[in-house]
Formats: C-alpha cells, sequence, structure tokens
C-alpha cells in the first residue's frame, strides 16, 4: 500500500480524509514530522479555517521549508491550496509562496451568499495526471470563503458570484478548492488519481 503522509496543519476534515485514503486500500498518516514527510511517496495539506492560524501551526512545527522543498507528488485541499500560494487578503497572511496568486475573499450577493457551501460545477480547463477519468462539469463539495482568482496555474474552475480556480498545478504541487473526500465518485476518482501520480 501507498503510504500519504498527511501534514497536520490544523482542522476538522482529517477523519474523512484518512476515511477516503482507506476506502482506497491507500495507508495515510497524519503527521507533523519533518522526517516522515520529507520521504512519503505522497503528501497531502489540508486545512479548514484560517490562514493565519494555519501557517502558525506550520511554522511551530518547522515545516515551511520543508514543504517548500519537496519534491515528491503534493495536494492541497480547500485551505492547503491557499496556504501553498503566495498569500491571502483573510488577515493579509503571508503564505508558502509555492504557487503564484494570492487568495481574494469570495464575493457575495443575494444568490450566491458567503462562505460558498455545497456542490458546484466544476470546470476542468488544462489537462493534468490528476483529473484524469473526471468528467467535465462533474460536482464536488465546496466550503470557503477566500479562493484563487484565475490564473496560468488553473487547471479547472468554479463560479460563484464570479469564476474562481477550483484546482491549480505547479511543478510536483497540485491543489483543489474543494473537498474531494466529501464529493462522492468524482472526488475518489481525484484521490485515487494522485494515489497513482508517478506510479
Amino acid at each position: 500500500m501507498t503510504q500519504i503522509a498527511i501534514i497536520d496543519s490544523g482542522g476538522a476534515n482529517i477523519a474523512s480524509l484518512l476515511f477516503a485514503f482507506q476506502r482506497l486500500q491507500t495507508k495515510a498518516i497524519l503527521t507533523s514530522d519533518a522526517d516522515v514527510i520529507r520521504n512519503a511517496p505522497r503528501v497531502l495539506l489540508p486545512g479548514v479555517g484560517a490562514a493565519k492560524d494555519a501557517m502558525k501551526r506550520l511554522t511551530n512545527a518547522g515545516l515551511i521549508d520543508v514543504i517548500r522543498e519537496l519534491k515528491q507528488p503534493v495536494l492541497g485541499i480547500c485551505l492547503g491550496m491557499q496556504l501553498l500560494c503566495d498569500g491571502s487578503e483573510e488577515e493579509d497572511v503571508e503564505c508558502l509562496g509555492i504557487i503564484p496568486g494570492t487568495a481574494e475573499k469570495l464575493a457575495a450577493t443575494s444568490d450566491n451568499p458567503v462562505p460558498n457551501m455545497g456542490w458546484c460545477s466544476t470546470n476542468i480547463t488544462a489537462g493534468h495526471a490528476v483529473l484524469k477519468r473526471i468528467e467535465d462539469e462533474s460536482f464536488f463539495y465546496y466550503l470557503h470563503s477566500y479562493a484563487l482568482p484565475i490564473s496560468d496555474n488553473t487547471l479547472a474552475t468554479a463560479s460563484h458570484a464570479g469564476e474562481f480556480s477550483a484546482v491549480i498545478g505547479h511543478r510536483n504541487f497540485v491543489a483543489a478548492q474543494f473537498h474531494p473526500e466529501r464529493s462522492s465518485t468524482a472526488g475518489a476518482q481525484l484521490l485515487r488519481n494522485f494515489v497513482g501520480v508517478g506510479t
């Protein structure tokens, strides 16, 4: 079984992530141990809550440079996606600076309240191994108030009051704004693809 190191960045979605990989018969462990993270075949950076709190947790664990220097496939999920980028408008926090871009507050309208919570159609705009066998306009489950704007690194988009990056990729790093572990068949396929990247 492939081992995936899930970085302990805080958040309440860890149990569902571990169960999702268990369903895929893939061993995943929650850790803040730098050596375990460096040596894992795959690394996952999750996150729920505030970017500032998560960055403080990573800093206190001595993981900032560890994450920046990873060469194996890395997947960011939800807040984890935003942590991989330059920064976030939420409390004007500096993030890991691995993928260019700054998370911006979602615009709110009467029809599109913030946070964006629920199922959104997701449009694939570029090919990537983690998106194989996922149909365009598949629905994924979102829960967020900030998002990355469309950029050259965007692999898929979704829309709230306006379009935002749903999936981004840069070198060995890829990230999804949605929660694949809560996104039924399409989400399971994305995780299955991630397990198989580079094998």
